[in-house]
């Protein structure tokens, strides 16, 4: 699956304008995904003791950061390296906690959906279908480099 220049452009465009104010956007990312599956609120210790989503919860933001940023940094390395790069130790790490917490393909399409919303409401009037399609593809990368581990 090859990543054009204009798919990686159409990201990096759109990641910029999100590292305005990345804490925002991490905790809305996974503010999403919470609303889209709340179900999914028991697979994450920190919050399965929560009525609502905690939005203060320094755990919760950390998590959103974290995994905010390394799906945004790991769709703007794709062109330039080819593939998905996250070191062999933090997929093995990824592949077994996702495995362990009983992720299933379904959930990737959930984050995958989460992701989208995210950077179309941080673009604003910048989105469009093939800005979308870019990110699409990119968190496709990402998400079989998590799978494979969890094989």
């Amino acid at each position: 699956m090859d990543f054009t220049e204009k798919e990686e452009s159409l990201v990096k465009e759109s990641y910029e304008v999100l590292k305005k104010d990345l804490p925002f956007y991490s905790l809305h990312f996974f503010t999403q995904i919470l609303e889209i599956a709340p179900a999914a609120k028991g697979m994450f210790s920190f919050l399965r003791d929560s009525e609502d989503i905690p939005h203060n919860n320094p755990k919760l933001k950390a998590h959103a950061l974290k995994v905010f940023k390394m799906t945004c940094e790991a769709a703007i390395q794709l062109k330039e390296k080819g593939e998905v790069i996250v070191s062999e130790t933090t997929l093995q790490y990824l592949g077994s906690v996702h495995l362990r917490n009983g992720v299933i393909d379904p959930h990737f399409e959930v984050v995958k959906e989460a992701l989208l919303r995210t950077v179309k409401e941080g673009v604003g009037e910048k989105w469009s279908e093939e800005m979308g399609n870019a990110w699409t593809k990119a968190y496709h990368h990402l998400a079989s480099a998590i799978k494979a581990e969890m094989k």
